[in-house]
């Protein structure tokens, strides 16, 4: 029985997580069947504690557990792949929270261990490596910190062909882009630039206007050319979403919606990443959702039409 209540504070804590930190994420997993919900949930908040490792102070509301808080970032991190490691090989979870769901996760989903050290390989980049120079380099690092969350959350959302896998990194790739474009400014208050430093200079916007948060046309030629690479990403995604289970795909499809909406809030706010955060309002996020379900019935009807 304590085992019982143990698991279930545990999905409760990551579920609370999950809500605080993305409120675009938390709304399109609450489509999902209850089981892959508390998974995808239990993902999730394991992505955020390890990124708040880096971007949060040490007092931070999302730190709980022995593997947060008390050391050094780049201690914590290994402090992680070691915790997962004894998990997947032992099924040792400690007092953490966030293992005491993944254990429980891992009896009823075959989430692969290599993706999350891959995470973990991405969440340390942000302790050494500030700028990037093309995007080669700095699609590396949104592969590592974003690419495998499509991978560690598609054997939750089932799939019946390999080719699942390399769209749901499509997503991850065009989900990080988005978030790099939303915190421009807040990024560089931290002393980070994602922007590629060659793509920069092509169009001729330098570092220190960005540090200065200027917003000329420059800024918003190499804005523009970010997020129309971003919707590349997500149109290259969408195949992928028809190849997962049934169950998930309203969810996953309203997700990226919703996420997608971000970069038309950044043209709508006026390229001002600096002072505004853009961010989908809630009657959108209704419209979304009502559009999508008739969406989905409306397949469901044809494909039995087909059938019959």
């Amino acid at each position: 029985m304590r085992q019982v209540q143990l698991v279930t504070e545990a999905y409760e804590n990551c579920r609370q997580v999950t809500q605080r930190a993305s409120k675009t994420f938390y709304w399109g997993s609450i489509f999902l069947p209850p089981p892959k919900r508390a998974a995808i949930w239990a993902v999730y908040a394991f992505c955020r504690v390890v990124d708040d490792l880096v971007d949060e102070p040490a007092d931070s509301t999302l730190r709980v557990g022995h593997l947060r808080g008390s050391h050094s970032p780049a201690k914590a991190i290994d402090g992680w792949r070691r915790a997962l490691e004894r998990l997947y090989c032992h099924g040792e979870v400690g007092d953490e929270p966030v293992l005491y769901a993944w254990r429980d996760m891992l009896e009823h989903y075959p989430v692969p261990l290599e993706p999350a050290l891959d995470l973990l390989d991405g969440v340390m980049m942000d302790l050494t490596q500030k700028r990037y120079q093309t995007f080669d380099d700095l699609y590396l690092y949104c592969y590592r910190v974003a690419g495998t969350v499509g991978l560690l959350t598609t054997p939750i959302f089932g799939y019946q062909e390999e080719a699942s896998l390399a769209h749901a990194v499509d997503l991850g790739i065009a989900l990080q882009l988005t978030n790099i474009l939303r915190d421009i400014g807040e990024d560089a208050r931290r002393g980070r630039v994602y922007l590629p430093q060659d793509e920069m200079a092509r169009f001729e916007y330098s570092e220190a206007d960005l540090m200065e948060g200027v917003i000329n046309d420059a800024f918003c030629q190499l804005v523009r050319f970010q997020i129309e690479r971003a919707n590349d990403y997500y149109r290259r995604a969408q195949p992928g979403i028809a190849l997962l289970e049934a169950d998930c795909r309203l969810a996953v499809r309203l997700s990226s919606t919703l996420y997608r909406g971000i970069l038309d809030r950044i043209l709508l706010n006026d390229f001002n990443v600096f002072t505004r955060r853009a961010s989908v309002p809630l009657k959108t996020k209704l419209m979304t959702v009502s559009t999508h379900w008739f969406m989905q019935q409306y397949e469901v009807y044809m494909k039995g039409l087909h059938e019959a």
